[in-house]
């Protein structure tokens, strides 16, 4: 009966009593519900009707959306810090640094009562200590507080300060000299 739209045309009842009829199914292998219902039918035979949907009339449903409080740390990491450098789903045990400053996030906020957007600085502050650089879009990366001044300096800026110097002694050594013959 697969595929068969009999099931439209008669109940469950009439379609194994004529079953039985025609011999496909023997009186031995008759259901057990069969003699009691035939002792007791219902007052209205169930029909099968068709519901008829209108596709105007029927009702959208809304799913709710779900926030955790993880997604809106999310969201506030990547619209300061942007997406950073593609996941890695070769491995299995790749973190993304999103997912770090998640977890680290949720660490300090069980150990402190900051503010929201202090809790975001101290868990950039924390990473970076730990060694995850983070860098803000269109802004060069974070620095370290505690980075000695003389990494900073470019070559260009050591010639400059070393020939300014260099004048600067020379101009003294002629001032001197200039005094003493007078």
């Amino acid at each position: 009966m697969a595929g068969s739209r009999l099931e439209k045309f008669g109940t469950v009842f009439t379609r194994v009593r004529d079953l039985m009829r025609s011999g496909v199914i023997k009186p031995s292998e008759k259901p057990v519900w069969y003699d009691v219902y035939q002792a007791f039918p219902p007052k209205r035979d169930p029909l099968h009707v068709k519901p008829h949907f209108r596709p105007s009339t029927k009702k959208q449903e809304t799913v709710p959306e779900i926030f955790y409080r993880e997604d809106e740390v999310r969201a506030k990491f990547y619209e300061r810090y942007g997406a950073g450098r593609p996941l890695d789903l070769a491995k299995s045990n790749f973190v993304s640094t999103c997912q770090r400053f998640v977890d680290k996030h949720t660490e300090l906020k069980s150990r402190s009562e900051l503010d929201d957007s202090a809790l975001f600085e101290e868990t950039g502050k924390a990473l970076l200590a730990e060694g995850v650089v983070l860098r803000r879009r269109g802004a060069p990366p974070v620095a370290a507080e505690s980075r000695d001044p003389v990494l900073e300096l470019k070559l260009t800026d050591m010639l400059a300060e070393q020939q300014s110097a260099g004048v600067d002694s020379k101009e003294t050594v002629d001032h001197s000299t200039h005094t003493h013959t007078s």
